[in-house]
């Protein structure tokens, strides 16, 4: 197995936490349905079905990244850009713990995903690249 550089590591845990985030709020509100305890089962469900989808899609990313796989970058910087507009709009609904944990998180996930070390890792062969054909 080659040698993963810390930056990957680190984005991959960030990554992993962010779906076990995820599959955590899914399951929550899933007991609250099947309790009897959701206010609007309606809206409870879908909800249930895209965190655990959106939790298991992220959860599949931070695989990707941790197996190496270049396509994996992508929807991990997608993914930190959506964290990022949670944190907004958690900020301007006041709650700021929130919002500085996502922020923070997310920050840090995109610094390591663009490090020089991932992507010369992931892309090897690319980085540092600048050929211009005439």
């Amino acid at each position: 197995m080659s040698q993963r550089p810390l930056t990957i590591v680190l984005a991959t845990g960030l990554q992993s936490l962010i779906a076990l985030a995820l599959l955590l709020a899914g399951g929550y509100v899933l007991i609250e349905v099947l309790l009897g305890r959701a206010t609007d089962v309606g809206y409870a469900l879908p909800l249930t079905v895209f965190a655990l989808g959106a939790g298991a899609a992220v959860g599949y990313t931070a695989w990707g990244l941790f197996m190496l796989h270049s396509w994996a970058r992508t929807p991990v910087v997608l993914t930190q850009i959506f964290v990022c507009v949670i944190a907004y709009y958690m900020w301007t609904s006041q709650q700021y713990a929130i919002s500085v944990a996502l922020a923070v998180v997310a920050a840090a996930a995109l610094v390591l995903a663009l490090a020089p070390s991932t992507t010369a890792r992931l892309f090897p062969g690319e980085s540092g690249r600048h050929d211009r054909q005439s």
